[in-house]
């Protein structure tokens, strides 16, 4: 890689979140083993952010490389509609052992944000079979994100999310704020009271109430008390509202837990019992495929998919082309053995207590509002925003790729980094601050 294929990137190739007119500046990476991405000038950078969480196992894993070219050899694709193929049946077993008892219905997308339109859909159907056209609007809460696309763009938060940008494109939906903050901070009965309220008052237009529970990702990296997943769902039985989680950036174990909403080993979120919190639908995705393909999807319960099944359509009006990809749902497979057969609650233990212990002496700094862990995942609150390319600079210096956003610095590694590895990050993002 050239200074002319350098000049082609920056002139020609859109990246996330940036623009062409001025771009924030690149790193170009030949190679990525381990928890190290290799530049192209020979430096290694110890990857703070699991590609956008979605690596947990690392980069160039024998086990998923393996399965990529076990399933290659067979096929690639092939369309899903009146065609079905092992890997998809062998992903729908995993999923249904290890996701909330009773979300037992699959619906392979092809991104965590189509996953999220999804269960949208879904939960419209749901309402509109049951004879209540008018519930098609969604209760959510500010601070929130789930996706880049139209209908999860609409329940992003209004300020920090896409609302600025595309209002009057976007459907408006009804916002209540969040939770109070901290993972074990008790629970606010005035916000519980409140909550009531405004559940009271737009529930009858409304097909379902959707949350990050526990944690909200790129809307702020806020944590809030399991508890209130109890309250939601409560308020959306009283009411008739489907209660949707969206789990794909906390899914597979991020937090400690293989998903907040329940199922498999680790889960005990509540000690009065899952069904006290379990939602209707649910969306896992990013690390579904320990980061090698895109995959996501959307899951519900029997009754969702029953009553679906029995609305005017009678079908799912959904089928993205690469549903249940092949390659995708062998890799999935794989990495969800991976992750099932390792000491991934100890890994993630550990990463929790570095986290706390590296990152502490960034609470110091007068630019810093607060330090916060939960699980493999570490957050540094800055008083103001953060300048991307100037704290990118420095922390690919120090051998650390990390990603800011807003006021925000966090650290989501794979569960596979080592300690003087989570070290260095910690110690780059401490020395920027």
């Amino acid at each position: 890689m050239n200074a002319s294929d350098l000049a082609f990137d920056r002139q020609h190739l859109w990246h996330p979140y940036t623009s062409l007119r001025d771009p924030l500046p690149v790193y170009p990476i030949t190679s990525a083993t381990g928890c190290r991405l290799q530049l192209a000038d020979g430096r290694e950078l110890v990857d703070g952010m699991s590609s956008w969480w979605c690596a947990i196992h690392g980069y160039n894993v024998p086990e998923l490389n393996d399965a990529l070219h076990r399933q290659a050899e067979r096929m690639s694709h092939v369309m899903f509609g009146g065609i079905t193929h092992e890997p998809a049946i062998e992903l729908g077993k995993r999923l249904v052992k290890i996701l909330p008892k009773g979300l037992d219905r699959i619906f392979l997308a092809d991104s965590g944000s189509v996953s999220v339109e999804v269960a949208m859909k879904m939960a419209v159907q749901y309402q509109n079979a049951l004879g209540f056209p008018e519930r098609h609007k969604f209760l959510t809460l500010r601070g929130g994100y789930h996706g880049d696309t139209t209908a999860p763009m609409s329940v992003c938060d209004p300020v920090t999310g896409m609302h600025q940008v595309f209002r009057g494109f976007l459907p408006e939906h009804a916002f209540f704020r969040r939770p109070p903050g901290g993972y074990q901070s008790p629970v606010d009965p005035v916000y519980v009271a409140d909550l009531a309220a405004f559940f009271a008052e737009y529930a009858g237009r409304t097909a379902a109430f959707i949350v990050e529970p526990v944690v909200q990702g790129a809307g702020g990296m806020h944590f809030y008390n399991p508890a209130y997943l109890r309250v939601f769902r409560e308020l959306c039985d009283r009411h008739g509202l489907l209660l949707i989680y969206d789990e794909i950036a906390t899914g597979f174990g991020r937090t400690g837990q293989l998903f907040l909403g329940g199922g498999g080993a680790g889960n005990e979120i509540s000690p009065e019992g899952e069904a006290n919190h379990r939602p209707d639908i649910m969306t896992v995705g990013k690390a579904l495929t320990g980061g090698y393909l895109t995959l996501a999807a959307t899951v519900c319960s029997a009754e969702v998919a029953d009553v679906i099944g029995r609305g005017e359509a009678g079908v799912m009006m959904h089928g993205p082309t690469f549903m249940a990809n092949p390659l995708a749902c062998a890799v999935a497979c794989a990495s969800i053995d991976l992750l099932l057969a390792s000491p991934w609650e100890q890994q993630v233990r550990c990463i929790a207590s570095r986290l706390t212990r590296h990152l502490r002496p960034a609470a110091q700094s007068s630019r810093v509002k607060e330090v916060r862990v939960l699980g493999a995942i570490g957050v540094v609150e800055m008083h103001e925003p953060v300048d991307v390319a100037a704290a990118q600079a420095i922390f690919v210096r120090e051998g650390a790729w990390i990603r800011p956003f807003g006021r925000l610095i966090y650290l989501m590694p794979p569960f596979t980094i080592n300690e003087p590895e989570l070290e260095l990050l910690c110690r780059a993002v401490v020395k920027y601050v």
